[in-house]
């Protein structure tokens, strides 16, 4: 008998990989240091948005009594985001479809604990979000794995549909797609969809879709967004403002109900809610981020400048021999090593004082990303470091 419960010892060990690399590799040990070119995780690298602090200090100055009581999903902020979203999804959302959150990571883990029992399988796609399979181990959940669709990581319905079982409830789709960029469009979705309600009648009951949508508004290129919620009713969408306004450490996003689906469904998934955020630890933002969440919503870091990164960092690394799969959102280039040895070639780097997040934390040892959150001095610096480094 150990101390620790076998599910926090399954999620510890699923995060392993991504735990060593922060705390305990050559980066662990320099990440602080303002002098490394970080290209490791989408953290800020220079100062916020001026707006944040203006909505964040707007949304502190007390007005009730009750302005900093306890706070579920407010229905000032729920009412704003159902008119957004609607707008923006092309989707009719009522305010209780969307459940304030502390971040997609407590929409997704509400998720899980909304549609999963014990021993329910969940299907993602890999390379994916190292979060997803620590997450559901931790809901006594079984992750199922299958690969992307090499050399643009398209979705393999085939391999979905092959790993779909009599205990498959969820499937994960993450778009944009962190790490590869990718957007998934009209067509693949559908045939998803179709594929999701073959399955469903198949083993006999519905199979749900969680749609991870927080680089959403991050998109290259004019491209547009189509989320399977607009197409599978039985659709819940995860979101985060953390990536638009790339302050992650201020925790606030939602998890939406799709208004297609069934009146009875979604009204147990809502009747559901409150008690599941709860139980989790009243995983609502705090009241000072509901406050402020109109004047947030209107903000978004320069994606022109995230593009002309992804140009300058694409252009030099694919004349130095590396495969770069340009991204059509996300904030992330994801690029394949170009020897057969990047363990090596990771250290080369490291030893220039450039870090790169490496694949293996996310199963996919031949590729690693780039997070153009970087300052543009970090990536000034480290454009020459990658010609030599090959």
């Amino acid at each position: 008998m150990t101390v620790v419960s076998r599910r926090a010892a399954g999620a510890g060990r699923a995060f392993d990989a991504v735990t060593q690399f922060y705390f305990n590799s050559r980066y662990g040990e320099r990440r602080a240091d303002p002098d490394i070119a970080d290209f490791t995780f989408g953290n800020p690298h220079e100062m916020p948005l001026e707006g944040i602090v203006t909505a964040i200090r707007e949304g502190a100055l007390p007005r009730n009594k009750d302005w900093f009581a306890y706070k579920t999903s407010e229905e000032a902020p729920q009412a704003f985001l159902a008119g957004e979203v609607s707008r923006e999804l092309d989707l009719r959302f009522d305010p209780l479809d969307i459940a304030l959150t502390a971040g997609a990571f407590a929409a997704i883990s509400v998720a899980f604990r909304l549609v999963l029992d014990a021993g329910d399988e969940a299907i993602f796609s890999e390379p994916a979000w190292f979060c997803y399979e620590p997450m559901l181990l931790a809901a006594d959940a079984v992750p199922r794995k299958v690969p992307l669709k090499k050399p643009r990581f398209d979705l393999d319905l085939d391999a979905i549909d092959a790993a779909i079982g009599p205990r498959t409830r969820l499937v994960i789709v993450n778009t944009p797609h962190n790490p590869t960029g990718r957007i998934y469009g009209r067509e693949v979705l559908s045939a998803l969809v179709n594929l999701l309600e073959r399955a469903s009648e198949r083993i006999g009951h519905r199979i749900f879709l969680l749609s991870d949508e927080p680089y959403r508004r991050l998109r290259f290129d004019g491209r547009g967004f189509v989320s399977p919620a607009a197409l599978y009713p039985w659709t819940l969408i995860s979101y985060s403002y953390g990536k638009v306004l790339l302050a992650p450490g201020q925790r606030l996003g939602y998890l939406a109900i799709s208004p297609l689906m069934p009146a009875d469904d979604r009204q147990a998934l809502r009747d559901a809610m409150f008690a599941t955020q709860m139980a989790l630890g009243w995983c609502y933002p705090n009241a000072v981020m509901q406050n402020a969440v109109p004047q947030l919503d209107r903000l978004s870091i320069d994606v022109q400048s995230l593009a002309r990164r992804r140009d300058a960092l694409g252009e030099a690394l694919t004349k130095a021999g590396y495969a770069v799969l340009p991204p059509e959102g996300t904030f992330y280039l994801w690029v394949k090593w170009s020897s057969e040895d990047p363990v090596r070639q990771w250290n080369a780097l490291a030893d220039r004082g450039v870090f790169v997040l490496p694949g293996s934390v996310m199963n996919a040892k031949d590729y690693f990303r780039i997070s153009l959150t970087a300052s543009d001095k970090m990536v000034a610096r480290a454009l020459p470091v990658f010609a030599q480094v090959s």
